[in-house]
């Protein structure tokens, strides 16, 4: 992958242009701070590896070589790694063992970004036509948003130029074990069977009274063809920062990947950040208001033939550009 510091040249360029227009007015605009590279090609070469793995079902072999991967990685770029380990219980009445991991840059700063993802896949292929008992690879549905995260902070390690904020790498465990599609279970012992790690974190925060500026969290970033809208919940609880990342994507270039249309509110894990941890959170996740998810949500057709470096990069360039601007 080519150094994408071309791209820096351009926004200041741009940048100059439009003071030189409009230099008869007295506010002057702040030049784009510049951003290092994203690589497509090490962000998928992530996706890859965990889908190697084999299925990150908790409980399963996939799930712990994952686990320990991903700690590994984050530690190797220079990053403090914690994680946060609890029980829950699902939809069916298992008990599992789940972990948040935590990984944090410049651990000390005040001002702080929180990036996160999750990073479990499905143990059921529910909307599928044959092998529906049996877990998908999840290679867009979960690991996708975790390369991107995982590339963001090598990015960040690895060039000289560095952000002026804190930021935590939140991946949130349990996410993807909700009901079968078919099959609507309710207990009145819990509500929501869905993002159980968000659900704890949120409640349970890994430093006690901590906070974030605010939050992005990253799902089915990776498919060809994607789309990403203005999520109902991002757009009820955190409408300036949603409009701000949607901004700074048409910036880099990827206005394209990014639309500026609403859908509806998305039940994921940053819906509880918000609601229960008090950070704006917003979410970038492909889901059209014309076709939903994707034909392969859920199914088989979830694995690394869908995976486009050109979203990756996309999706990626736009979460470090804004992250750069604070």
């Amino acid at each position: 992958m080519k150094n994408r510091f071309w791209l820096i040249g351009v926004l200041l360029f741009a940048w100059a242009c439009s003071s030189s227009e409009n230099k008869n007015e007295k506010v002057e605009e702040t030049p784009p701070k510049p951003f290092p590279a994203f690589s497509p090609d090490s962000a998928y070469t992530y996706i890859q590896k965990q889908v190697d793995f084999g299925p990150r079902v908790p409980e399963s072999p996939g799930h712990q070589a994952t686990k320990e991967w991903i700690i590994a990685k984050f530690e190797s770029f220079g990053l403090t790694v914690s994680t946060q380990d609890f029980e829950a219980t699902t939809y069916d009445g298992l008990t599992w063992d789940l972990s948040n991991i935590i990984a944090s840059y410049q651990p000390e700063a005040k001002k702080r970004i929180m990036l996160s993802a999750h990073w479990d896949s499905r143990r059921i292929a529910d909307k599928d036509s044959q092998d529906m008992d049996k877990p998908i690879d999840g290679a867009n549905d979960g690991a996708s948003g975790v390369g991107v995260l995982l590339e963001v902070a090598r990015a960040i390690h690895s060039q000289e130029l560095k952000p002026d904020v804190g930021i935590d790498f939140i991946l949130f465990d349990g996410e993807d074990d909700g009901e079968p599609e078919q099959t609507r279970v309710r207990n009145t012992s819990q509500d929501f069977w869905w993002c159980l790690g968000s659900q704890h974190w949120s409640k349970n925060k890994h430093i006690p009274n901590y906070t974030a500026y605010y939050g992005i969290l990253l799902d089915m970033v990776g498919a060809k063809g994607a789309k990403f809208y203005y999520e109902g919940y991002s757009r009820q609880y955190a409408s300036g920062i949603l409009k701000k990342v949607w901004e700074n994507a048409a910036k880099v270039g990827h206005s394209d990947f990014f639309v500026m249309r609403n859908t509806p509110e998305i039940l994921d894990d940053h819906a509880f950040v918000n609601e229960y941890a008090g950070i704006p959170m917003i979410d970038i996740i492909q889901f059209s208001p014309d076709s939903g998810f994707g034909h392969y949500h859920h199914t088989h057709s979830d694995n690394m033939d869908l995976i486009d470096k050109r979203t990756l990069q996309a999706v990626g360039e736009t979460v470090l550009f804004t992250v750069y601007q604070e």
